[in-house]
């Protein structure tokens, strides 16, 4: 089975601009409508956010919260600062969530550390949120972003940590993961296929959410004219999903809006599940095993296959039904919410 839990889009905003109104686009987030609505907002007081505007930062969250995030309907996660090798910069992720849980704890559902090292760490890492939700007395869950070659080595151990604790989600942190390596720009981007594999699997064998890295050539230039890079990130997104990520980060919102349908299943996919799945369950009750159905043998594990593409349509119906009413033809998208 997919993961029910629905982040096919990871959009970050940084907290705090060099603006008029420094909460610019943090307000732009969380007002997002339609396909531009984000699973997971993530409010970002990391990278995104200048050295000397973290606090102003810090008190836009804890301003807008309160006002917009009842109606936003998605998850919200901001993402804190940290670092396994400096301890001032964690002793700062400590008291940012200490301050979130307990200021606008009842609207966040977790927030992301960034830039963790080893197990310990990441342990470390979920401490500090357990101490600030005992205090705050509210629930929040911790995503750790997978940057750093000591996170790489340890994924097996981070993600079995996730079976026994406030852990949800892996994330990928390519740019911060290749300079560790001591990588050099030298034209073109990694691919990481070994790493994406790796993630997704370790997240599904734990119960964990996995999602890819930003993709940060947003716009491109030909002949004078400059136009956002559309094509590229539809590819990079439908990379992450056919290695079976469960979504993708986005630093746009048009990058929200291809995510959002990239990650799930076309017209053409649902059909093809619902069919099979009603064959199968008829073939079942009949009392035969398996059927060939078009030429496919299908059986208890490749039922299983079509199953998680209805189970993404369900959640995503259950979340933003909107995007299932316009997306889908209504008698197939009723055929997948009663498919057994």
């Amino acid at each position: 089975m997919t993961n029910p839990r629905l982040c096919r889009t990871f959009q970050t905003a940084p907290a705090g601009v060099p603006r008029d109104d420094s909460a610019k686009y943090l307000r732009s987030g969380l007002t997002a409508e339609g396909w531009q609505a984000p699973d997971w907002l993530v409010p970002d007081l990391e990278d995104g956010t200048a050295p000397d505007q973290k606090e102003e930062a810090l008190q836009n969250v804890r301003d807008l919260l309160p006002e917009y995030a009842p109606e936003f309907a998605g998850e919200i996660w901001p993402r804190v600062e940290w670092a396994y090798d400096d301890e001032a910069t964690r002793e700062r992720g400590r008291d940012q969530i200490a301050t979130l849980a307990e200021s606008v704890g009842e609207h966040l559902d977790g927030v992301v550390v960034p830039k963790v090292g080893r197990r310990e760490d990441v342990e470390n890492a979920e401490a500090a949120v357990e101490a600030a939700c005992r205090e705050a007395g509210h629930e929040i869950e911790l995503a750790v972003i997978v940057e750093t070659a000591r996170a790489r080595s340890d994924l097996k151990e981070i993600a079995r940590f996730g079976g026994e604790s406030r852990l949800a989600a892996l994330v990928f942190g390519p740019v911060d993961y290749a300079a560790e390596l001591g990588a050099r720009d030298v034209g073109g981007s990694p691919n990481w296929p070994g790493l994406y594999e790796a993630m997704s699997n370790e997240a599904s064998a734990n119960g964990l959410l996995s999602i890819g890295g930003p993709f940060d050539k947003l716009f491109k230039e030909r002949a004078g004219v400059t136009f956002y890079n559309g094509d590229e990130y539809a590819e990079y997104a439908e990379r992450e999903a056919r290695v079976g990520l469960d979504g993708s980060w986005a630093l746009h919102p048009n990058q929200t809006e291809q995510a959002n349908r990239i990650h799930l299943p076309s017209e053409e996919e649902l059909r093809e599940a619902v069919r099979k799945i009603e064959a199968f369950t008829e073939a079942k009750d009949e009392g035969t095993g398996a059927v060939s159905i078009d030429g496919q043998m299908v059986d208890e594990a490749t039922f299983k296959n079509f199953e998680n593409t209805v189970e993404t349509v369900r959640a995503v119906h259950d979340a933003r039904e909107t995007q299932t009413r316009e997306f889908y033809d209504d008698d197939l998208l009723e055929r997948a919410l009663a498919a057994e």
